[in-house]
């Protein structure tokens, strides 16, 4: 299969689009300046053939995709005692909802959410880790230097409000053992780190490998392939938000979205995705990439299903 050629056709399909569907996640502030007319697609096979299309080489806010790293590394240590604090259900709430917490005493649905990636972060903290290391373990899973962005990290961290409130909630029915301040710090700079679509299409790899380094040597395996398994039924059941089931319908693959615009999806055994363009829809998944992703897979037949 031609990947080059399906991308080319999807970003020349979606340029009319681009700045008319959806808005910016403007509760962000350093997210409400980005501009929304741009739309980038990359790809990575099993095998290491790459293909883009668009603006796949401008860095953007990852967010929730970021739980992605957060989670693999906790998993690599912890592997089920994680779950002790952490459910693995769909929470058919918006990912920033404080509803459940208090029917399920402070104990998240998922890592997914905002309260379950906060969760992880107390977990990386008790195991010696945090956003350094994070940011570390992306940076080598893509095989290039990342950074944070300082913008995004200190705009969360003012406006964070819902975020303090989660944690806080959590901590006091003592499910977080560190200090709230710490574990949102790592919380925060995790969602501001700034990668490209190609970045992202790379990094996300093991996914697609069984566990294996996308990029070969260091981490050869990043996970085992039972892990790696798990972490695509999250992210095809809760990997977006309360449209997770949206998703599995129309697009049928894994996914991880973040508020920044991108979208990461994972065909098991076959490739990695990257979508991007920065205007949501109603439910926090960025408009454009939705669409991409079910023209790719309605051209390619790639689908778990």
């Amino acid at each position: 299969m031609n990947y080059q050629t399906v991308l080319d056709d999807i970003a020349n399909r979606l340029a009319p689009l681009l700045g008319t569907e959806g808005r910016v996640a403007d509760y962000i502030p350093a997210l409400a300046r980005v501009p929304v007319r741009q739309f980038g697609i990359a790809l990575r096979t099993r095998d290491g053939v790459e293909a883009a299309a668009g603006d796949f080489d401008t860095p953007f806010s990852i967010q929730s995709i970021s739980k992605l790293f957060s989670l693999t590394l906790a998993l690599r240590r912890l592997d089920d005692a994680l779950w002790q604090r952490i459910g693995r259900e769909p929470s058919g709430n918006p990912f920033n909802s404080l509803v459940q917490l208090e029917t399920e005493h402070g104990v998240p649905r998922n890592p997914f959410i905002n309260a379950g990636a906060i969760a992880v972060a107390d977990r990386l903290l008790a195991l010696g880790l945090g956003k350094h290391d994070v940011l570390a373990f992306a940076g080598h899973l893509c095989g290039e230097a990342i950074a944070f962005d300082a913008e995004v990290a200190a705009s969360e961290a003012a406006t964070g409000f819902r975020n303090l409130a989660l944690a806080n909630f959590m901590k006091s029915f003592g499910k977080l053992d560190h200090a709230v301040a710490d574990v949102l710090d790592v919380y925060f700079h995790q969602c501001s780190i700034a990668m490209t679509c190609r970045q992202l299409a790379r990094a996300a790899g093991y996914l697609c490998r069984d566990g294996a380094h996308p990029l070969g040597g260091g981490f050869d395996a990043v996970i085992n392939e039972r892990q790696a398994r798990r972490i695509n039924a999250l992210m095809l059941t809760c990997g977006t938000y309360d449209a997770a089931g949206e998703f599995a319908f129309c697009i049928g693959l894994p996914c991880k979205s973040g508020v920044g615009g991108g979208i990461v999806a994972v065909v098991p055994d076959t490739l990695t995705l990257c979508v991007w363009s920065p205007a949501l829809d109603a439910t926090g998944n960025s408009a454009i990439g939705r669409r991409a992703l079910e023209l790719f897979t309605a051209q390619t037949g790639l689908s778990v299903f």
